[in-house]
């Protein structure tokens, strides 16, 4: 399984490597990085979206934000899952999610037990 995590804070990427350090080793699940809206928008205008089972994304980013990048996901990938996590609950972000088709929405910070549940395969 092949995730890709959206976010503008590059200590995320070692955030999620030593929360899922086991899941990684044993081949459950990878991780791909990409920085801003744009950077994920240019990978899967390139690759596609055969080899991503979801994305996580934050929402305040500069340039794209998570909700733009999530339409255009949507418009472009339907069957790709797409998770928004943000660090303020805002109910306005939180209906543009839903409006927008985000099959999940978190809040930070991310509770890693939870979202092991969520993204492990059963």
């Amino acid at each position: 399984m092949k995730i890709m995590v959206v976010d503008d804070e590059k200590d995320i990427k070692l955030l999620f490597e030593q929360r899922f350090r086991k899941e990684i080793k044993e081949g459950k699940l990878a991780f791909l990085f990409a920085f801003s809206g744009e950077e994920a928008k240019d990978y899967l205008q390139s690759n596609g979206s055969d080899n991503l089972n979801q994305i996580l994304s934050d929402i305040n980013m500069p340039g794209m934000n998570g909700l733009e990048l999530l339409k255009w996901i949507k418009d472009n990938y339907p069957e790709l899952k797409v998770a928004m996590i943000t660090a303020y609950g805002d109910q306005n972000n939180y209906k543009q999610a839903v409006e927008y088709g985000a099959d999940d929405y978190m809040t930070k910070p991310i509770d890693f037990i939870q979202l092991k549940g969520k993204v492990l395969p059963k």
